[in-house]
């Protein structure tokens, strides 16, 4: 699969995401992909247990990405996951086999104050 060609996928996979579109967000996924979350020391095999753990969620969610990175099988997605309008700025490390995610790795940060020692250096993000 080419570069292009995940890219559109991956491209589907955050805006179903977002949709709350559980097929097709899943589509992107292998049958026996694993799915990673190393802060809460989980893992979850297999696509439909992905998905139903997903769907099992009660809180709304939105998907805003600020970029996606990559080349060959290996992909990194950054973007802001909002669970009930609180922002946790994620990373979605996807690993591609036959042109489907294998394995995903999720990475997740909250929202802090800067530092007052670097301010004079820092100029504020949107």
């Amino acid at each position: 699969m080419e570069d292009r060609e995940i890219r559109a996928a991956l491209d589907r996979h955050w805006a179903a995401s977002d949709a709350n579109d559980l097929e097709a967000e899943h589509q992107i996924y292998r049958e026996d992909a694993v799915l990673d979350y190393p802060q809460s020391g989980e893992r979850i095999r297999r696509r439909r247990s992905i998905q139903s753990s997903r769907a099992a969620q009660p809180n709304k969610k939105r998907f805003t990405v600020r970029r996606i990175i990559g080349t060959g099988d290996l992909w990194v997605t950054e973007f802001v996951l909002t669970y009930d309008g609180r922002p946790s700025y994620t990373v979605s490390i996807m690993e591609f086999l036959d042109g489907k995610v294998a394995r995903e790795t999720q990475y997740f940060a909250d929202p802090f104050e800067p530092g007052p020692s670097r301010a004079e250096w820092v100029e504020r993000m949107p």
